[in-house]
């Protein structure tokens, strides 16, 4: 499979590349985007490196797929969103996205999730698609709410991030819910 280019009214949905370390190594390094990220923020542009490194073994083996959300107005990489544990033959997967701070509460977000939507039920044909939030991530809650997801449960220490366990919210969306919202 070549990987997915999207694209929506003010985004390209794009392959990460070495070409992106100093991109994403800006956002991954500041504390206010990886305080609900899941792990400490990126001291070294290496540790980006191979972050791409992971998103595209994962993409090849099928486990994962990671697109650089990428402003059309000026190319701008402003943040990344993709499909984590995704299993095909289950039909499921776990969506996770974060955003440069200057771009956060603009709809960005909404336009980009959006469209990995759409290709995740019509094109990948999965079922469920998950998300895990951080109870004190207000701003994320509401916008997977506001799309459709649903509250599963709290998950008890699941994530450990600044030496200490953290809960996680699970939320999930599933296909005919997704059909029906966009009627």
């Amino acid at each position: 499979m070549n990987f997915p280019i999207l694209s929506t009214k003010r985004l390209k949905l794009i392959e990460l590349t070495h070409k992106h370390v100093d991109s994403v190594f800006e956002i991954l390094s500041l504390e206010e985007v990886m305080k609900y990220y899941g792990t400490d923020p990126f001291t070294l542009p290496a540790e980006a490196s191979r972050l791409i490194d992971l998103f595209h073994k994962n993409f090849i083996e099928q486990r994962g797929i990671r697109w650089g959300i990428k402003l059309k107005e000026n190319q701008r990489i402003i943040g990344t969103l993709g499909l984590n544990s995704m299993q095909l033959k289950n039909k499921r997967a776990e969506i996770g996205y974060e955003l440069h701070p200057a771009y956060w509460r603009k709809g960005f977000a909404l336009e980009a999730i959006t469209e990995v939507l759409n290709f995740s039920f019509q094109k990948l044909i999965l079922y469920r698609i998950g998300a895990l939030v951080y109870p004190e991530n207000e701003a994320s809650l509401q916008l997977l709410q506001k799309i459709g997801f649903t509250l599963d449960g709290l998950l008890r220490g699941y994530i450990w991030q600044n030496s200490k366990p953290n809960d996680t919210y699970v939320l999930s969306l599933l296909k005919p819910e997704w059909e029906r919202s966009q009627k």
